[in-house]
């Protein structure tokens, strides 16, 4: 098959790894969607959209620093497979607060849901850092920036289709239809995970246990002594904590667009369109050296598509921007995920990972409620504009106090040459 002539998938247990990533990806996009617009419909409110960000940023971030110690002390494969347990039961219960036979108030219906939220923010944490600490036990270095390619664009091809087909089914069969899918596709990511070999589910990666305290002391201590590495997280994270506008969708697809859940289903999707076709592009094609400079660049376009998205006047110009925005993404997780596998040592892969999940989840999930804060007191608009503004500005301020992250370069062989 042509699609397996990339050496990174002729590995039986990564194309295993991206198929079980691919279905939980789908599922939490999907009960993303139905959850957002659920919520708006009981209450229609910009703020209260946002504080579904922060419902899953503040579980994430205070599990991620345990997470990161539990992936490097004990077997990472193990760490994921008890987390897509609690994931499943989860969906299951989300699925509740749609019955309308149970009859719960609407004050009932959204604890439930911020409940369902905390909950997905909490094992999503676990997850992330197992992941990563998996793939370089899998893969030779070489193939490391095909993997990162292929692993931002298995998420993204998710979040194209989990938020348009839970916008359908919400819109065709109601929200209890749609509540049950995200059910039955983690049960199929556990179905890949089983499959995998004795090998990959035995891998540990230190044979000390070291005590939490002083495993989250080294790799603190580690991440905050390493400026490069310091830099491109703080990069991410600012750009992305201001840039985002996907808490404030469902305002744009009701108010502005007038498209109903069908309609946030698309646009929910439109910046993973960009980023897939981008990411497939590199992992069959990777770029020869990967530069701090490009992903600058990249961070600077991600900046003006979401100013872009804001002002437009028609649906066709916002899926046209946000799927800019989601291209200009996608090449910035490539770079930024190959430099961070190259960067880390092996018995510090679970902790860093998961200090880095702090920054990604404060940049997405804070960074909704940023957009739902912004959005009350500016105006929708307004407040989309600033933060595509902010994105660019952060970057400028970035490359003023480490010059040197624009002259860091991974080559073709993996090795990486700081700045």
């Amino acid at each position: 098959m042509p699609f397996l002539k990339s050496e990174a998938l002729q590995n039986k247990n990564f194309r295993k790894l991206l198929l079980s990533r691919i279905f939980t990806t789908f599922a939490l996009q999907i009960q993303a969607v139905i959850v957002g617009w659920q919520i708006y419909k009981i209450e229609p409110s910009a703020l209260l959209l946002g504080l579904i960000g922060l419902a899953e940023a503040v579980p994430a971030i205070g599990a991620s620093f345990y997470s990161g110690h539990l992936v490097d002390t004990k077997r990472p494969y193990r760490v994921i497979f008890f987390a897509m347990l609690v994931l499943l039961v989860n969906s299951t219960v989300l699925i509740l607060p749609s019955l309308e036979a149970l009859e719960f108030s609407s004050t009932q219906k959204l604890w439930m849901l911020f409940a369902g939220v905390f909950v997905s923010g909490a094992a999503r944490s676990f997850i992330s850092p197992a992941i990563f600490s998996l793939i370089p036990q899998i893969l030779p270095k070489s193939l490391l920036s095909s993997a990162s390619a292929f692993s931002s664009s298995t998420y993204q091809l998710s979040a194209i289709l989990g938020p348009a087909l839970g916008g359908l089914i919400y819109g065709a069969f109601g929200a209890t239809a749609a509540f049950c899918v995200p059910s039955l596709l983690v049960v199929t990511s556990l179905f890949f995970l089983l499959s995998f070999e004795n090998r990959i589910k035995n891998i540990s990666n230190q044979l000390t246990r070291e005590p939490f305290w002083l495993s989250l002391k080294s790799g603190l201590k580690f991440t905050f002594g390493h400026k490069m590495m310091l830099s491109t997280m703080s990069l991410d994270m600012f750009s992305v904590l201001f840039g985002g506008a996907v808490a404030v969708l469902p305002i744009f697809a009701d108010q502005v667009f007038h498209t109903g859940p069908v309609g946030l289903g698309v646009l929910r999707a439109a910046p993973a369109v960009g980023s897939v076709i981008v990411g497939l592009c590199l992992a069959f094609k990777p770029l020869k050296v990967l530069t701090g400079k490009l992903l600058m660049i990249v961070i600077i376009g991600f900046g003006l598509a979401t100013v872009g998205f804001a002002l437009s006047t028609s649906f066709a110009w916002a899926l046209l921007f946000l799927a800019l925005s989601g291209a200009f993404d996608g090449v910035s997780m490539v770079i930024r995920g190959t430099f961070f596998q190259i960067m880390i040592p092996d018995q510090m892969r679970g902790r860093i990972s998961a200090l880095n999940s702090v920054f990604i989840t404060s940049s997405n999930e804070i960074g909704s409620f940023e957009s739902g804060v912004a959005a009350s007191f500016l105006g929708l608009v307004p407040s989309v504009v600033f933060g595509g503004v902010m994105s660019v500005l952060i970057v400028g301020v970035v490359a003023f106090l480490v010059p040197g992250l624009a002259r860091t370069t991974v080559d073709r062989d993996g090795n990486l040459h700081l700045g």
